[in-house]
Parts: structure tokens; C-alpha cells; sequence
């Protein structure tokens, strides 16, 4: 027969284990919520720096490959320019897996010379399989 006291240590020690297990657990979910921040940061910063120096393959990139499935870059991006990019509402998290941006785009094509404005609201999407970031909204609605 167990005394009280072994009994009180051991559902101590059952209780202190249970602790710092889901300790553990949230750490890890903390961890993994980070990664997917920086992640995101990332993703958003590269993308605006191939659009910012004309990169539209490597921009077109960025979208998900089943957007992109048997679909060329856009005509419309010939001759495009930015000459603007301004982050209005930084990347916010929506929930784990999709995260919205809204940029403020300056652009002209060279043979026109006239400068338009748009905002494109930009939907992230976390792709598990992937293990990436990809923008679910597509390239900037540029005419």
C-alpha cells in the first residue's frame, strides 16, 4: 500500500509532467507561427522587389502554381514600368494558412508616358505541401 505522501508526489510529478508538455507544445506552435511570419515577410518583400525592377517572370513566380498551370506571363506587362510601390497595410495575418497586404502601385508604359495608380489588395495563401507562401490574388489588374 502507498502512503499519501508517494501518492502526492507521484500526481505532483504526473501534473508537472503534463505542464511541461504542453509548454512545449505551445513553444512549438509559437516557433512554427514565426516561421510563418518571417516567411510571409519574405515572400512579400521579394515579390515587390521583382515588380520594383521589372522582373515579372520571377513576380509571376510568386503565384501559386495551380493558378499558373498551362498560363503565360500576361501580355499586359510589356513595355510596364513601376514607378511606385507603397505598402499600405502590411502583410496581416487573417488566420494560420492566409494573410491579406494592400500596396499602392505607381506604373506607366513606356510608350504611353502617362502614369496610373491602382491598389491591389494582395491575398497570401500558406501551402502545407509546399511548405510556401504564394499569392492567391494573382498579378495587379495593370491596363
Amino acid at each position: 500500500m502507498s502512503s499519501p505522501t508517494h501518492t502526492w508526489s507521484m500526481c505532483s510529478f504526473g501534473l508537472l509532467y503534463a505542464l511541461l508538455a504542453s509548454l512545449l507544445l505551445s513553444g512549438c506552435g509559437a516557433v512554427e507561427k514565426d516561421k510563418r511570419s518571417v516567411g510571409l515577410q519574405a515572400a512579400t518583400n521579394g515579390y515587390q522587389s521583382a515588380l520594383r525592377w521589372g522582373y515579372y517572370e520571377t513576380a509571376y513566380g510568386f503565384v501559386h502554381p495551380d493558378l499558373r498551370k498551362d498560363k503565360p506571363l500576361p501580355p499586359l506587362l510589356n513595355g510596364l514600368r513601376l514607378t511606385g510601390y507603397d505598402v499600405v497595410q502590411p502583410p496581416t495575418l487573417q488566420d494560420k494558412d492566409s494573410a491579406t497586404q494592400i500596396v499602392a502601385i505607381e506604373y506607366l508604359y513606356e510608350d504611353r508616358q502617362v502614369v496610373k495608380r491602382l491598389s491591389d489588395r494582395q491575398l497570401w495563401r500558406w501551402d502545407e505541401k509546399l511548405d510556401s507562401w504564394w499569392l492567391q490574388s494573382g498579378l495587379p489588374n495593370f491596363d
